[in-house]
């Protein structure tokens, strides 16, 4: 396995497959706030990508408030503010449209996408108890 225990797939955008799995591990706790994250380095060679893509998922990450830099340690794991309603609203409205339309490009009907929703949820909520 890789830096976030997963492989790339044929097909989808690394960028957006290291992004996500990048943000998975995070979730799931595998790394927590204050953590040093894998370098570009790192990443690049683990997962055998340019390391321009590294570096472009590390910069997502950032801009996106999941990772921040700390001078004379590096990137590390940021603390997760608590957002406001519609906040969260906007940031979740774009990833919830690109399920959909994954979800109806693979005639998955919405109470299967539901039921799947229903136990990722549930598994995160495990990890977070557990932490």
């Amino acid at each position: 396995m890789t830096v976030f225990n997963f492989k790339l797939l044929r097909g989808a955008p690394i960028f957006d497959q290291v992004v996500f799995a990048s943000i998975g591990s995070m979730l799931r706790g595998e790394y927590r706030a204050g953590q040093a994250f894998p370098s570009v380095r790192t990443i690049a060679s683990d997962l055998k990508i340019h390391p321009n893509t590294a570096h472009k998922v590390i910069q997502f990450l950032i801009e996106e408030k999941w990772l921040e830099t700390r001078p004379g340690i590096g990137t590390v794991v940021a603390d997760r503010p608590k957002t406001k309603s519609e906040e969260w609203r906007r940031l979740l409205r774009n990833d919830i449209e690109r399920l959909l339309a994954r979800a109806h490009s693979l005639d998955v009907g919405l109470p299967d996408l539901v039921e799947e929703l229903n136990k990722q949820w549930s598994r995160l909520d495990q990890v977070r108890r557990t932490q």
